[in-house]
């Protein structure tokens, strides 16, 4: 009889080491509350409220929104040359308080201030994580000459290539990650796929598999591309899943003109995509 606790705990930790166990997504035990503070432009920054909602739906305790800093239409890099005056990101990094660190790059890849603020908040906090949002093409192309002028174009713009050329721009990205990894000699820089959950959605009502929604120009304001309501919605659910590496399925996020079924379809792209997404720090790289 009292050998029983011990067999049980052993059976327990060898559970837990060969993976059977997952605390953060077995649906009964919140993860731990993060510290997150947001910068960006206007294709992300709609997402730090969208997440608060997410996290009270998840029933997640000690989270805490420490800050944003939004600038449209910007760099990183600008983030960090902001004036000391208004520039909120780097006294929050400096304070060693923060868990999650966003940016959001734009399409001049590498950005120097993507180094730049992972060298100063790792200075302050060797286990910070840095996000970076790889978000959705710009006027549906890189190339100034070819980009959309009317946002009733979109319908036309050829997926297979809009993906491609994602998934080249996300590259980029990538390489400059591996280099701070590498520097750093751990994984603190890690990257949404907002652009591909996006490419998917569109994949999707091209093929008419999405309910409610039947033309790509619906998601969007714009020929830049602004997105609406299911856009927006699906941004927020692949940042939380890279904030709380679980999934957002099932949770409650209140999005005008977003039904119910449109929600779950959301939240499962953003779960496929950023799970089995190797940068994300969900998927072993």
């Amino acid at each position: 009889m009292t050998r029983r606790p011990v067999v049980v705990c052993c059976l327990i930790a060898a559970a837990i080491a060969c993976g059977f166990v997952a605390w953060a997504d077995d649906g009964n035990a919140p993860p731990a509350g993060q510290r997150v503070f947001y910068t960006g432009h206007s294709f992300h920054m709609f997402v730090p409220p969208r997440v608060e909602q997410l996290v009270k739906s998840a029933g997640i305790e000690g989270h805490k929104l420490a800050g944003t800093q939004g600038l449209g239409g910007s760099r990183v890099i600008q983030h960090w040359e902001l004036a000391d005056d208004k520039n909120k990101a780097k006294p929050a990094l400096e304070s060693g308080q923060l868990d999650v660190f966003t940016m959001a790059a734009h399409l001049a890849v590498p950005d120097p201030g993507i180094d730049h603020f992972t060298e100063l908040g790792l200075k302050h906090n060797p286990k910070l994580r840095l996000l970076v949002q790889a978000s959705w093409m710009p006027f549906d192309q890189v190339s100034e000459t070819r980009r959309i002028r009317d946002n009733s174009e979109r319908d036309q713009t050829k997926l297979d290539e809009l993906r491609a050329s994602t998934t080249a721009w996300r590259n980029k990205l990538e390489a400059q990650a591996d280099e701070l990894n590498k520097r750093h000699d751990r994984r603190a820089v890690f990257i949404v796929p907002v652009g591909d959950a996006v490419v998917k959605l569109r994949e999707q009502i091209a093929a008419g598999e999405f309910p409610g929604v039947t033309k790509q120009t619906d998601l969007f304001r714009d020929a830049i591309g602004h997105g609406l309501g299911h856009v927006q919605a699906l941004a927020a659910y692949c940042n939380f899943a890279a904030i709380y590496r679980r999934t957002p399925e099932g949770l409650k996020l209140t999005e005008p003109g977003v039904d119910d079924a449109q929600h779950a379809i959301l939240q499962r792209i953003a779960w496929e995509i950023v799970s089995t997404y190797p940068y994300s720090g969900i998927e072993k790289p």
